[in-house]
């Protein structure tokens, strides 16, 4: 086993270990009041089953994956190190699938797995929703993770003290960031004491990892792909008056026109009731004044 494998495995053990439990449960359940308001009113009214035929298919595909793969792993069908991403592995191997399925894998049964859903669920489904809509608003979505599977993956080989053997938890994170830039002035409750900006919820989420002992540089490469993804589709756009850096493309048209023929009415009932996105720069991934 070369160095670098002995450093995935390593990764893998202190994935299993990284909860930082009370502190980030805390922090997340108190979380976007409105999203986790949503969230309560349509279980509580229409069942746990209805809630999820709500989700858009997007989030909804990505909550189950990484719901599945955890019951696998306890029920000795999935071995993580068979998920863990490992370039030497694609490379010799062909194990091509590891590029897919580190994004999937959020860990065992615990609370830190619980609140990983929340965080699917609360930010990744508000961004599908309220962010990413019109006609082409699923293959926008499917861009903008598509562009941090992009940014964190070939970590190795530009910083290899950085590479992680899993990337769910900075893909997670991402969307957390992009979710305080598009509602900077929503409040959010750390611990049910303080409230801050959304704008600052992330930085207040990583602080809080470091002092409960945990590992701040998943949640901090998901700050960096999230501000990435905005500084290509927004700021810079913004500042030289041209089109986003990252248009959204054919490829991703046809998945998510795919995707959609398959969910078809639940999902349009969903994106139904949201208001128009009306900003100029809403940071997706698509030229200016499209679609």
């Amino acid at each position: 086993m070369t160095t670098r494998e002995r450093m995935r495995m390593h990764g893998l053990k202190k994935m299993r270990t990284r909860d930082v439990s009370c502190a980030r449960a805390s922090l997340i359940v108190s979380g976007p009041p409105k999203c986790e308001r949503e969230t309560c009113e349509r279980m509580a009214n229409d069942g746990p089953g209805e809630w999820y035929a709500s989700l858009p298919p997007v989030s909804k595909f990505w909550f189950a994956s990484c719901a599945l793969s955890t019951i696998g792993f306890h029920l000795n069908f999935v071995d993580p190190r068979s998920m863990a991403l490992s370039w030497t592995r694609v490379r010799e191997e062909w194990q091509v699938w590891r590029v897919v399925t580190n994004f999937v894998f959020i860990g065992k049964f615990s609370l830190g797995f619980a609140m990983r859903l929340v965080m699917i669920a609360q930010y990744a489904v508000s961004l599908e929703r309220q962010t990413f809509t019109g006609r082409t608003g699923t293959a926008d979505f499917i861009t903008f993770l598509l562009f941090g599977v992009g940014v964190l993956t070939p970590l190795e080989f530009v910083v290899p003290s950085l590479a992680q053997a899993f990337y769910a938890d900075s893909l997670i994170f991402m969307c957390l960031y992009m979710w305080s830039r598009e509602n900077p002035r929503a409040r959010v409750s750390l611990m049910g004491v303080v409230r801050v900006g959304a704008f600052y919820f992330p930085w207040a989420m990583l602080l809080m990892t470091m002092l409960m002992g945990g590992d701040p540089m998943p949640d901090f490469l998901g700050i960096i792909a999230g501000h990435a993804w905005y500084f290509a589709t927004t700021l810079y756009p913004a500042h030289a008056g041209c089109r986003t850096l990252v248009p959204t493309p054919k490829f991703a048209r046809a998945l998510a026109d795919y995707i959609n023929s398959g969910s078809g009415a639940v999902h349009a009932a969903s994106n139904a009731v949201q208001p128009p996105h009306t900003r100029y720069f809403a940071g997706r991934g698509r030229r200016l004044g499209g679609d």
